[in-house]
């Protein structure tokens, strides 16, 4: 459950307890000097259900981060921190920065309370094959106080890169060398992390990034995009995903007036986003015959307008070099963002390589993209040149 206003306001709340802000000048000094972003407030071990198969160490661990909605202030974020078996190698175990798909608004959906999905035990189990610790955080506001922003890439960004600084910090064995990998919610996530860390997490080595299914919206892209999705017939996952933006501002915005966003006939599953993982949610927008025709209102885009603008990335360069990974029936994430973001990067001077998988959906990709992105990953972690492909050719 969420937070009452007057705690988000003042503080956070950790172990049932609101921490207010300190009343004094010599308290204050005290407390930010003690409560730093990527700062460790508790750890314990992730039961088996919720980990993967023949792992090492399991953790679940809860840390600070900036507050990605103000950008100031911290608050607490949890994550998972799932180690190979066996000894570490000489120097530690490099580390996957995973940044995971949309799963919801709830706490209840956070990733690190719930098993991960046979597609995902199989992405992330072939990463760690590769001799990779997972350090896969909840994102602010799943399974913590307080709204979960949901796609806002500073709060995405800070999240994961505040989860990499509390995991290196903590456990044991673990080496300063990341790769940040995402899909879909995550992909944008992943790009995010990437675009923020100069600035905010410098202390971090990254190496590349790799991206599925990746989001890249901005508000004259979205109404070019609701405007012919809208001519289509039957129920699009975009539906859901139109919802929870929409859920997540209206908890971040008191002065939001959801029915310029949203017809009468969308409302019922607009209140049930804010309880509803995406599985129910999507289930009851189809059952309740939703389309993005009869579910948003013409001025839907205009209302969103300031949600959309924290969903934009900060710089388009990336220091290191991106993997896209793009299926050409993705269904979830228009096939011409992604490729939109791939132009727009290669432009600003990042190091792009494009994969477009012929045939796949937006799930399919991820372990499709198994192969290509190990001849990636293995490059940039050695610090060989990446070819860039701008142009995807279809696999």
């Amino acid at each position: 459950m969420r937070a009452s206003l007057s705690c988000r306001t003042l503080g956070f709340v950790l172990g049932g307890l609101c921490l207010v802000a300190a009343s004094s000048t010599a308290e204050a000094a005290s407390t930010d000097k003690a409560r730093k972003a990527g700062t460790l407030v508790s750890s314990g071990p992730l039961a088996d259900a919720l980990s993967l198969p023949d792992a090492g160490k399991s953790l679940r661990i809860t840390y600070l981060s900036t507050d990605g909605v103000t950008g100031r202030g911290l608050v607490p974020v949890t994550a998972e921190v799932i180690v190979p078996p066996g000894e570490a190698p000489a120097g530690g175990w490099p580390i996957v920065a995973w940044a995971h798909g949309t799963v919801g608004n709830d706490d209840s959906c956070a990733p690190s309370l719930n098993p991960y999905s046979a597609r995902n035990t199989r992405y992330l189990s072939e990463w760690m094959k590769r001799g990779f610790a997972i350090v896969a955080t909840d994102y602010q506001g799943l399974g913590t106080p307080g709204v979960h922003p949901y796609l806002s890439t500073r709060a995405e960004a800070y999240s994961v890169l505040d989860s990499v600084r509390a995991a290196l910090k903590s456990v044991p064995g673990l080496q300063n060398k990341i790769m940040i990998v995402g899909q879909s919610q995550g992909g944008g996530a992943a790009f995010a992390s990437a675009a923020f860390a100069p600035a905010y997490a410098p202390d971090l080595n990254i190496r590349g990034t790799v991206a599925t299914g990746i989001p890249y919206l901005t508000p004259e892209i979205l109404s070019a995009m609701l405007a012919e999705a809208g001519k289509a017939q039957g129920y699009s996952p975009l539906v859901a995903y139109t919802l929870l933006i929409g859920s997540s501002y209206a908890g971040l915005n008191p002065h939001f007036r959801p029915e310029e966003a949203f017809t009468p006939k969308a409302m019922p599953a607009f209140k049930a986003a804010e309880t509803s993982c995406l599985t129910g949610l999507s289930d009851l927008a189809e059952k309740d015959g939703l389309t993005l025709a009869n579910a948003l209102q013409p001025t839907y885009a205009k209302a969103m307008s300031p949600a959309m603008k924290g969903m934009m990335y900060p710089t388009l360069k990336l220091a290191q070099p991106l993997f896209v990974g793009t299926g050409t029936a993705d269904e979830d994430v228009p096939v011409q963002l992604q490729v939109g973001l791939v132009k727009a990067a290669c432009a600003a001077g990042t190091v792009v390589q494009a994969h477009l998988y012929k045939g796949l959906d937006h799930s399919q990709t991820v372990n499709a993209s198994l192969p290509d992105s190990a001849a990636f990953t293995k490059a940039v972690m050695a610090g060989e040149p990446v070819t860039p492909q701008c142009t995807p050719i279809p696999q």
